[in-house]
């Protein structure tokens, strides 16, 4: 039965059309080949998850102590480290396993993003409440993507020019920005920095969500009309 199961799951198109995305490829097939023997996508993985998780510790200290961005920023670059190159890695060495690596890899993500927004929320930073958008935001996002990739065989891994790493490199941006100056100077209105850049994401993530729904659910009713 398990066999039969493995040999009929077909692994979903992968599309990304992110800024990063073909630098980044090159970049982590460069690492994927020289990586050491002993090191495992499985590693990667768990790297990935712990350092998120760490991220969300970082922020939630960085209440008491600003510069414990810092521990945040480094979090991140090993958070894109190992869930960039779980994947890469399983490819360069013919090691793939398409539910396991799709199943597990997401799941982390949905607790690594919980993890990273609770810790943003403990910042204060910002207002919990606009944390809590944010999270709800990602996980629509993040339900619509693994919905479209069980009924259109694609999965979209970035929306329009944005994917993962560069949301990244928004928060390092925001963290750096931080250090400077936790507030900004709307409209004459002085405001949390990351108030206003979480509510203008959140805004966003909950927009390509409702458009993207709208999309794929007309793309399923044109390849399935009713008779």
């Amino acid at each position: 039965m398990n066999a039969t199961a493995t040999t009929a799951f077909a692994s979903a198109r992968r599309i990304n059309r992110s800024l990063t995305a073909d630098a980044e490829k090159r970049f982590l097939m460069w690492m994927a080949e020289r990586a050491p023997r002993w090191l495992t996508s499985d590693q990667l993985t768990a790297l990935g998850l712990a350092a998120q998780i760490g991220a969300g510790v970082f922020y939630a200290l960085s209440r008491y102590n600003v510069f414990a961005t810092v521990g945040v920023i480094a979090c991140l670059v090993l958070n894109w480290f190992g869930d960039s190159m779980d994947g890469t890695l399983a490819r360069v060495r013919n090691q793939q396993r398409p539910r396991y690596g799709f199943y597990v890899d997401h799941t982390v993500d949905i607790f690594g993003a919980t993890a990273l927004m609770c810790g943003l929320g403990c910042s204060g930073f910002l207002h919990w409440q606009v944390a809590a958008a944010m999270l709800v935001a990602f996980l629509l996002l993040s339900a619509e993507s693994y919905l479209a990739t069980y009924t259109l065989s694609c999965f979209q891994m970035s929306q329009g020019i944005f994917g993962p790493t560069e949301i990244r490199i928004l928060l390092i941006a925001g963290n750096l920005a931080l250090l400077r100056s936790p507030y900004a100077t709307v409209m004459g209105h002085r405001l949390r920095l990351f108030d206003v850049g979480g509510a203008i994401g959140a805004m966003v993530m909950f927009g390509m969500a409702i458009a993207v729904a709208l999309r794929h659910t007309m793309e399923l009713y044109r390849q399935e009309p009713l008779r």
